[in-house]
């Protein structure tokens, strides 16, 4: 007896009767009388591999679109996609990209052809996903109560189209489609290995069987393989060996470089690759607060902490801006990774955006959208600076916009300058820095979203004295500066005398 995969109430598994009628009415051979019913037909491999790949697809696509009309995504849709949770990945993929590219079409065929009743119109994702199979892909392989309502009233969905295609004036759907396209951004495809589980010569040795490997050069324990290779269902990334993220992705974590036995705050965690880089730099060792307030956000990663291996990692459900950095438990922070909420405009391409029904290539982003994340990045540097024992910072994001990098470490600049801190210039070769709008700027860093294939912007405060505390005002660190230069020289005077008395007892 084959026993299916267990799907989420939302797309429940039809009877195996329904199931075998489906199946006899697209082989051509429509039930007739209890005998058709009751006559076992075995599914094959790739019928049970499409009809659940249609069932993740739809509940990928309901969590895209929900995020994308209220603008609070819980994921791009790549990492919706390749979460440990779905199975058949690359049909997935396949099959809500393609959805999403036809989705104003399907959208209005459906509406025009009439053929919704209130069952099916509350489960819209899997009806686009379907339709999507029934007018453009795979209509032979429909299995299941939605794909036989469709594949009854083809006829009415094709006709649709065509009327529609005449309005618009073109010859096919390829066609209308196509207006609202961007090109692929070919860039290399790179993976980070996890030394928590293999060493970096071991990763080079098994992922050259695939394809070409070489190393980065900058990052620590980064490889660059060539674009479009797929390695979503590779032996090392599905056991946490190595993680598919992007050089820029991976340069955060090392550019806050924390030694192995600190204690660590990410500030916002989800999904937690930069968190579990964190734990490899770290050599397991030490100790890592992951924050992270969304709940759905939360659920990644502690997917993503579990896969690596990670001992190190203690998850927080909370607002980070809510913790209070004098309470025992972060108190002792000496290094905090900030990467908070921002536009993402930098990796829009990557993100695959342009397939999203709000995306629009003409707007240069919502100023009022900006302007409140802005505040809010403000608000979490500020206080990841006020941690009373914090060495290093990083503030990261993958905006190309000025308001949310530059301007921001500059709002904070005096603030900074005040608690001790100086900016530091990450990866010193790398020779693309921040905007020239204030002195310091060229500490920070930037990528390139045409030439490197990403925009990325980081910028790393140092504490010049570690033991000047939060709490101590402005004006009583120079009081504590000059306090302690009288140590050392009283230490100082201390220790010749010592020596001199030595050097009396010889002489004795």
């Amino acid at each position: 007896m084959t026993v299916l995969p267990i799907f989420p109430p939302r797309f429940p598994l039809p009877p195996l009767e329904l199931i075998q009628v489906g199946v006899a009415m697209v082989r051509g051979k429509p039930p007739s009388g209890p005998s058709a019913e009751s006559r076992r037909i075995k599914l094959s491999s790739a019928e049970r591999s499409s009809y659940f790949a249609r069932r993740e697809a739809a509940k990928i696509l309901r969590r895209v679109l929900e995020g994308d009309s209220s603008r609070r995504a819980v994921g791009t849709i790549k990492s919706l996609v390749y979460s440990p949770t779905v199975r058949n990945k690359k049909a997935t993929f396949a099959l809500v990209c393609e959805t999403l590219k036809y989705l104003p079409i399907i959208r209005n065929v459906l509406e025009n052809a009439r053929v919704l009743n209130g069952k099916w119109k509350r489960q819209l994702e899997l009806v686009y996903i379907v339709t999507y199979d029934v007018l453009f892909g795979q209509a032979k392989l429909m299995v299941g109560d939605p794909e036989k309502f469709l594949i009854l009233r083809k006829d009415a969905l094709q006709s649709a189209l065509q009327k529609f295609l005449m309005k618009k004036k073109v010859k096919s759907a390829d066609d209308l489609a196509a207006f609202h396209q961007t090109p692929d951004v070919l860039k290399p495809r790179y993976v980070r290995v996890n030394t928590l589980k293999l060493d970096v010569e071991s990763a080079i040795l098994q992922l050259g069987k695939h394809a070409k490997v070489q190393k980065d050069g900058l990052v620590p324990d980064l490889l660059m393989l060539p674009p479009n290779t797929d390695l979503h269902d590779h032996p090392l990334v599905m056991n946490g060996s190595v993680f598919m993220q992007g050089k820029a992705s991976s340069m955060v974590a090392a550019a806050l470089g924390p030694e192995p036995d600190w204690e660590v705050l990410d500030a916002c965690s989800a999904p937690g690759n930069k968190t579990v880089h964190l734990a490899a730099l770290m050599g397991g060792n030490g100790k890592i607060i992951a924050c992270e307030l969304n709940e759905q956000r939360l659920t990644r990663l502690r997917q993503t902490i579990n896969l690596s291996g990670a001992s190190n990692i203690e998850v927080l459900h909370g607002d980070f801006l809510k913790l209070n950095p004098r309470d025992l438990p972060y108190s002792k922070i000496r290094a905090i990774l900030l990467d908070p909420s921002c536009s993402g405009s930098g990796t829009t391409a990557n993100r695959l955006d342009h397939l999203l029904p709000s995306y629009d290539a003409t707007d240069t982003q919502d100023a009022e959208r900006l302007n409140k994340l802005a505040s809010f990045q403000k608000k979490a540097l500020a206080h990841a600076l006020s941690f009373p024992a914090v060495e290093r910072v990083v503030y990261s994001t993958c905006s190309i916009h000025q308001i949310e990098n530059e301007d921001v470490v500059a709002s904070i600049l005096p603030l900074a300058t005040s608690l001790g801190f100086q900016l530091a210039a990450p990866f010193p070769k790398w020779n693309r820095r921040g905007l020239p709008v204030f002195s310091g700027s060229e500490y920070l860093l930037r990528t390139d979203p045409v030439e490197d294939k990403e925009g990325f912007f980081i910028a790393l405060f140092i504490r010049k004295d570690p033991e000047i505390k939060e709490e101590s005002p402005p004006e009583e660190i120079t009081h504590v500066k000059t306090r302690r230069k009288k140590q050392r020289r009283n230490a100082s005077v201390s220790c010749l005398t010592r020596l001199s008395k030595m050097n009396l007892y010889r002489f004795f």
